[in-house]
């Protein structure tokens, strides 16, 4: 018998520190491990955008965002107990249209439970309402890497014109984004630059450029490139002769000329009216080079010496102007 109340003073004992623990920790009546809300929902929907987490009825803080354009969303709540009182915002519902605060702000919606028995709950999602998206679609420069644009780039000019030289094959172009959110594409990649090959000389290339802004409107910029045909400038602009002058005064449309010169030589100096041209016979230059010169021996009096120059276009047309020397007798 002795044994006997000894192990039960013992378990007294045990239950008598675990009570003292529960008084001096503020729990006077009962004990118990929380497994979530009192008053639980089945069921937290909200439309449009989807909770964060996903819905659990153990969960009660959730977050949604939602782009500028939603200005209101309906939140729908199920109870596990059909007889659980439930407001939205405020309001007695169980599903209920939430107007939202303005762009770039939060808002947050408290759904609010009370059991037939007084017990209470509350679930909160808090929506995220973004900022508008940019409209910009404008391109802030746009460069080439031969000729001008005309008219010169502006922003709200959407149509351009590009003239080259007969001798370019192709163009760079770089494109710069007004905002850096917005989109390049077409015949520009979103890097914003492309070399861009030409067809013949003579021909005609349209380029375009399209930029779509963040918000999904876009415009499109449009360059016609123009690749000059060779020309067929086979003039000269200016020829001399020394010493003596030329009859008639030289003009660039007269090829026949008359010098009468005692000299025994003559310095002729021709300059083309297209640096690109070739001038030949008794002046020569090549492409690039203007102006050529030369001294040409004369021969004795009363001998006539004819100096001829022709100049060749880079289109293949030709003339020849033509200057007659007499050498007159003493």
């Amino acid at each position: 018998m002795r044994h006997t109340l000894t192990v039960m003073g013992q378990y007294l004992a045990v239950i008598f520190l675990v009570m003292i623990g529960l008084n001096s920790s503020g729990c006077t009546d009962t004990a118990s491990i929380s497994d979530g809300p009192e008053v639980k929902l089945s069921g937290l929907t909200i439309s449009p955008g989807g909770l964060r987490p996903p819905f659990s009825a153990t969960t009660t803080n959730y977050t949604v965002n939602v782009p500028a354009t939603v200005t209101s969303v309906t939140v729908t709540a199920t109870p596990e107990d059909g007889s659980t009182n439930i407001t939205i915002a405020g309001t007695a519902a169980r599903s209920l249209p939430v107007d939202l605060s303005p762009p770039g702000s939060t808002k947050d919606i408290t759904i609010f439970l009370t059991s037939p028995g007084g017990g209470q709950s509350t679930y909160i999602i808090t929506v995220n309402r973004a900022l508008p998206l940019s409209g910009n679609n404008e391109l802030s420069s746009l460069a080439v890497s031969s000729g001008s644009l005309s008219p010169a780039f502006a922003p709200d000019t959407l149509t351009y014109t590009l003239d080259v030289a007969t001798g370019i094959t192709s163009v760079t172009f770089t494109a710069t984004k007004s905002d850096p959110n917005a989109v390049i594409s077409g015949d520009v990649p979103n890097g914003g630059q492309a070399t861009i090959p030409l067809d013949g000389p003579g021909t005609n290339k349209n380029v375009s450029i399209t930029v779509t802004a963040p918000n999904g409107l876009s415009r499109t910029y449009t360059i016609t490139v123009t690749r000059l045909a060779p020309s067929s400038n086979s003039n000269l602009s200016a020829l001399t002769v020394a010493p003596g002058s030329l009859s008639p005064g030289f003009s660039p449309n007269t090829l026949i000329y008359d010098v009468s010169s005692s000299a025994g030589s003559l310095t002729v100096s021709a300059t083309k009216a297209n640096p690109d041209a070739v001038m030949s016979g008794s002046v020569a230059a090549g492409t690039g080079v203007p102006t050529g010169s030369a001294t040409i021996p004369l021969g004795g009096p009363g001998i006539i010496t004819r100096i001829s120059i022709t100049v060749t276009a880079p289109n293949g047309a030709s003339q020849t102007y033509t200057i007659t020397v007499s050498r007159p007798f003493r």
